[in-house]
């Protein structure tokens, strides 16, 4: 079975989806079903997941009015940590059974705090306080700002999932804050075992972004190739800097590799494989984190190889290097996603702030 033969070669599957629906019951999509049937190893939500989720969903409205006298952001803090928690628990046998390396659930700090360090800090203390689970994960934007707070969370002993990654340059600057706090929690005397991270690049939108300016200037050799080649070069990345002397020593006092964790794994062009971003991505110590459609995919005709990766650096380093030759900015690019990747966030949080809002009144 296609779980079993990615799990054996090294890639967790974790489901980029949760909602209150799917946390019971027996239907192909839930929870349950998705842990006992397809392999599913962990969960990841954001700001949309949550919107998408709570928008409209009669399910919610008896917590909403229980909550009354409450503000609107802690109405809607009660009802995603909730759902959390539960999820939690559902994976606190997985959690178990891979001593804390899978069994995962995500949260994500509020999106607004995206350039604020301190509060980004604050927030993912309250945020692990108040889910009370030992597998939950505090999910943290890879900005300039979210990189001391990553170091200081991490310091403090709490896991964390850093997300909206795309360039290599950034990932670099993510690992280094992920080391910096296991250090630090290593002279806390904190139990660098108990201590998990994973590092979320996108990949769909690198494709996105780049395919229109290569159709732009009618190029279409490279088109659907440069965001796999990017996660090759992060993954090449990955093994280097965790072969550095300084992780080495954490490690002998017990500490654990930051995964990558590939994100944005559904295709966006239909022309291309709906198992594209599953099957080029397989390798030891990662996670793909999938929608429910790209899961049903890859149930169905995926294909796993040992090491899908590694054997595909060199021409990772060529795809790339064909881009640049072309006048493309792969840097430019990435910048632009990772600003646009927080304002979706952003924006998908004050829609949902509103939305209650309205059921509250």
């Amino acid at each position: 079975m296609r779980q079993q033969e990615i799990l054996a070669a090294g890639t967790s599957i974790w489901l980029d989806d949760l909602s209150r629906s799917k946390l019971t019951g027996s239907d192909p999509h839930s929870l349950p079903h998705r842990i006992n049937h397809d392999g599913v190893r962990g969960v990841t939500t954001n700001p949309s997941i949550f919107g998408a989720a709570i928008t409209g969903a009669d399910e919610y409205a008896a917590d909403i009015a229980s909550l009354s006298g409450k503000s609107v952001d802690e109405v809607v803090r009660t009802l995603t940590t909730d759902d959390v928690r539960v999820a939690c628990d559902l994976f606190a046998e997985i959690y178990a059974s891979s001593k804390g390396i899978d069994g995962r659930v995500s949260i994500e700090v509020d999106p607004r705090l995206a350039h604020k360090t301190q509060e980004t800090i604050d927030e993912g203390i309250a945020l692990h306080a108040l889910v009370a689970r030992p597998n939950v994960m505090i999910k943290v934007p890879a900005t300039k700002a979210g990189l001391p707070a990553i170091t200081a969370l991490i310091g403090k002993g709490i896991s964390v999932n850093v997300t909206l990654i795309f360039s290599c340059e950034r990932y670099s600057e993510v690992i280094d804050a992920f080391i910096s706090g296991m250090a630090q929690a290593k002279s806390a005397g904190l139990e660098l075992a108990s201590i998990h991270s994973v590092a979320s690049f996108f990949i769909s939108r690198i494709d996105s972004a780049v395919d229109k300016e290569l159709k732009a200037i009618g190029n279409t050799d490279l088109l659907g190739k440069v965001a796999v080649a990017n996660a090759h070069r992060a993954y090449a990345l990955f093994l280097e800097k965790f072969n550095e002397p300084l992780w080495k020593t954490l490690e002998e006092n017990g500490a654990l590799v930051q995964r990558p964790l590939w994100a944005s794994t559904g295709v966006k062009d239909p022309a291309y494989a709906d198992t594209l971003y599953v099957d080029t991505l397989v390798a030891p110590h990662t996670v793909n984190t999938m929608p429910q459609s790209t899961l049903d995919a890859f149930l169905d005709h995926g294909s796993v190889k040992s090491d899908a990766i590694t054997a595909q650096m060199e021409s990772a380093s060529q795809t790339l290097a064909a881009l640049s030759a072309l006048g493309i900015s792969l840097e430019a690019i990435t910048d632009a996603l990772e600003a646009d990747g927080v304002k979706k966030f952003e924006d998908a949080w004050i829609s949902l702030l509103a939305d209650v809002q309205k059921v509250m009144a």
